[in-house]
């Protein structure tokens, strides 16, 4: 894993109004590393990660790109760094293939015609090498299960081979087998040197994939924390502010029966 931060954000504040959405929140990622970044609703984390992407520029502070500072205005910006983002909502066109979606505002032509054979040569080779199963690239996205929309939405953002790789809420209302199609995809962004930013509420689905979680509490930092050596308890803590709450009562509860 390399030393300098593909991105890091040093003091970064932002207001809405008379609302301070945001006030001196720092945050490094690293390439072939998975950050998750947590909070509770309203804690700040979508306006942070819209900073990032180019959606909401910053008021103070500053956006460092492999350890130079860079000013981030628009969503071009971020794009021309090399930084994908998955909001969501995916914005897929159910209408349309998968090759469709895929190259959907990046279509290849040849001769000022759309080259189909090509794209088709293409989304299949980046399915499979991201082992993304898919019954066939010429099926209609609207066809697809949750799980396999969400790899869809994540191949695409990785045709511009970015850098960063932003995913918001991934897994959510996903069912089980579906959510583990998308960790693994996760694990292979990592495995790919890519830097991946994951938004998630889903404590599971952070400890399963992140390296390092950074909680953000009103628009604040409330601490990093590396998985591997935290327990969930400590992070429901930070997010919550409280060391009192129902994952530590139920902690307590437990560990009090071992000890009868």
């Amino acid at each position: 894993m390399s030393a300098t931060p593909v991105l890091a954000l040093r003091g970064i504040s932002k207001r809405f109004g008379a609302v301070q959405a945001l006030t001196d929140v720092d945050l490094e990622v690293r390439a072939g590393e998975v950050v998750a970044l947590v909070g509770d609703n309203g804690a700040g984390k979508s306006t942070l990660v819209k900073t990032v992407a180019g959606v909401h520029a910053i008021d103070d502070g500053t956006i460092e790109w492999g350890g130079r500072p860079v000013r981030i205005h628009k969503p071009h910006d971020a794009q021309d760094l090399g930084i994908a983002t998955v909001y969501q909502d995916l914005a897929l066109c159910d209408n349309l293939d998968v090759v469709g979606n895929l190259f959907l505002g990046r279509e290849i032509r040849t001769a000022g015609v759309l080259d189909e054979v090509e794209m088709e040569r293409r989304s299949r080779e980046l399915l499979t090498t991201l082992s993304i199963r898919i019954p066939s690239v010429r099926i209609p996205t609207a066809s697809l299960s949750g799980g396999q929309r969400q790899t869809v939405a994540i191949a695409r953002s990785l045709l511009g081979e970015p850098r960063l790789v932003i995913l918001d809420e991934p897994t959510a209302a996903l069912g089980v087998e579906q959510t583990a199609q998308v960790l693994d995809l996760v694990e292979r962004l990592r495995e790919r040197d890519h830097a991946v930013l994951l938004i998630s509420h889903n404590m599971a689905d952070v400890k399963a994939v992140a390296d390092r979680v950074a909680v953000l509490r009103l628009g604040r930092n409330n601490g990093v924390f590396d998985v591997a050596t935290t327990t969930q308890e400590e992070i429901v803590a930070a997010i919550t502010g409280a060391t009192d709450n129902a994952v530590t009562r139920r902690t307590a509860r437990a560990s009090a029966e071992e000890d009868q």
